[in-house]
């Protein structure tokens, strides 16, 4: 990708949250064209990433809403402006360049050009928590994965999940399905035998245990077995210590590691811009921070009165799209339109004007 010429884009927003997403919806409304990265390698940031499938009840207009739900419907919102997503990736530097624009560069490789960024990273580039032992770093996007792989990748194998909360849960669950894409044998492993997921998933997970179409093991992983193919090391099992101090070796072909994620502020806190208690400071005008052309939209910014709501992420989206339009486009005026009744904003949404009677 290095050999790449640079994305030349309007606006970058960094972070696939729900507060980025409706900032990509507000941006297109202005006419601002948007590219979206997040170190996630799906949209949705929090949402998706800790509570998919518990109750929001908080959303205007939407009495109720999982996480997941409020993610797909921003992203059907965000459609009309095609924006473009990189995920699984993280902006790794970023610099003013002499003309104004900004300069982006990615951990795959990446160079963007942009007049503006909005930062709506949340808390930070979300890090899954990995695996503490010693040596196992070495199979990781082979044998050892923090995120789902591609189902190919599993067929035929011996999979050992680790994780005791939804996510891990529900990958066990996902696995059982019949067809040329099942794994051979399926593994969820946990410290305890306390899981945190819903009641029906829990009680689907005891029933495929008892069919023997799954197994659930209590126990923490204290090693690892290998063997070499053709050159390659390739992992073979994993050595479990359950409560009574037992040892169990589980063979395992891919291990999926799901224990959480850790926000990390990352490469932001080198840019330069003003921090307070490791957030982005912006003024309440257009939610700009320290530096030109860089805004900050929810969780990661902070400023007198600031509420963690994601309500308040999206008023702050709209004050950003209006700053981000003074810089891209500086020789007009920016007037503010109703989508019940401008027909541009019907145009660029791609809906039909209302015939008056």
């Amino acid at each position: 990708m290095s050999d790449q010429a640079p994305i030349e884009t309007d606006a970058v927003v960094i972070g696939a949250g729900p507060v980025g997403l409706f900032q990509v919806f507000q941006l297109g409304l202005l006419e601002i064209k948007a590219h979206v990265i997040d170190a996630l390698p799906y949209a949705g940031g929090q949402c998706i990433e800790l509570y998919p499938d518990k109750p929001i009840y908080d959303i205007p207009a939407l009495p109720f809403s999982t996480g997941r739900e409020l993610v797909a419907s921003l992203l059907k919102q965000a459609a009309p402006f095609e924006p473009v997503f990189h995920l699984g990736e993280e902006v790794t530097s970023l610099a003013t360049q002499g003309d104004g624009r900004l300069r982006l560069t990615t951990s795959r490789g990446k160079t963007f050009m942009t007049k503006v960024v909005v930062i709506a990273a949340g808390v930070g580039a979300f890090q899954p928590r990995r695996l503490k032992l010693e040596g196992i770093e070495a199979f990781e996007g082979r044998g050892l994965h923090y995120h789902a792989p591609d189902a190919e990748r599993l067929a035929g194998q011996d999979v050992v999940i680790v994780g005791g909360d939804t996510m891990a849960v529900q990958a066990a669950l996902d696995l059982t399905a019949d067809g040329p894409q099942r794994p051979r044998s399926i593994t969820l492993l946990h410290r305890r035998d306390v899981l945190q997921a819903p009641a029906s998933a829990l009680a689907e997970m005891q029933a495929l245990c008892e069919d023997q179409q799954m197994r659930f093991q209590v126990g923490q992983i204290t090693g690892f077995e290998e063997r070499s193919d053709a050159g390659e090391r390739r992992l073979t099992a994993v050595r479990i210590d359950d409560v009574d101090a037992q040892v169990h070796v589980l063979p395992v072909d891919q291990l999926l590691v799901f224990q959480g994620l850790s926000p990390k502020l990352g490469p932001v806190a080198d840019w330069g811009l003003a921090l307070e208690r490791k957030q982005l400071q912006v003024n309440t005008e257009d939610f700009a921070t320290s530096a030109p052309g860089i805004f900050a939209v929810g969780d990661i910014n902070t400023y007198p009165g600031k509420k963690k709501l994601i309500v308040c992420g999206f008023h702050e989206c709209v004050l950003a799209a209006f700053g981000a339009a003074a810089l891209v486009f500086p020789d007009r005026k920016t007037p503010l339109q109703y989508t019940t009744t401008s027909p541009r904003l019907h145009q660029l949404l791609g809906v039909a004007t209302p015939v008056r009677p």
